[in-house]
């Protein structure tokens, strides 16, 4: 895949350039890039061919984390793009109610939507995971140590 960041209105060109692939879903804020997110990110790749990754915007930071980002979504997606495992990222627009999760899943039809242990949406991704056939997966345990939040109040 040539283009690695891409507009959530462009989401059918990145699915057409991953047929006969098995895609390997995973969401997320990734503000501050760390080991955990590293070692997650990696493990989740190591899942299928393909590995997207749907950014959360800005607001998403600032309404269900009630903190302003560190990095700006653009700043965030140009992070990401230097990890050669990623093969894409979404720039998701602010999603308020789960059926634009559901609606985001169905479209991107994953193979494995990968999480990490103690993800509190696991029942609403393995919901969203039923409906297409797909396996929700733990992929790395919970690393408490490297959570954003934590980075953030002790530095």
């Amino acid at each position: 895949m040539k283009k690695k960041i891409w507009e959530h209105a462009d989401i059918d060109n990145v699915i057409n350039e991953c047929k006969g692939k098995k895609i390997i879903l995973v969401g997320g804020c990734f503000d501050l890039i760390h080991y955990g997110h590293h070692t997650f990110l990696q493990k989740a790749k190591e899942q299928g061919d393909v590995l997207i990754v749907a950014l959360e915007p800005d607001e998403h930071i600032q309404r269900k984390k009630n903190r302003q980002p560190v990095h700006r979504q653009r700043e965030r997606a140009e992070i990401l793009s230097a990890l050669t495992y990623i093969d894409a990222i979404i720039l998701l627009p602010y999603i308020s109610d789960e059926r634009g999760y559901k609606e985001l899943v169905e479209k991107i039809h994953p193979f494995v939507i990968a999480i990490s242990e103690g993800d509190p949406q696991k029942d609403k991704k393995q919901s969203q995971a039923f409906i297409i056939g797909a396996t929700v997966r733990e992929v790395v345990p919970l690393m408490p140590r490297f959570a954003t939040s934590s980075i953030i109040e002790n530095y």
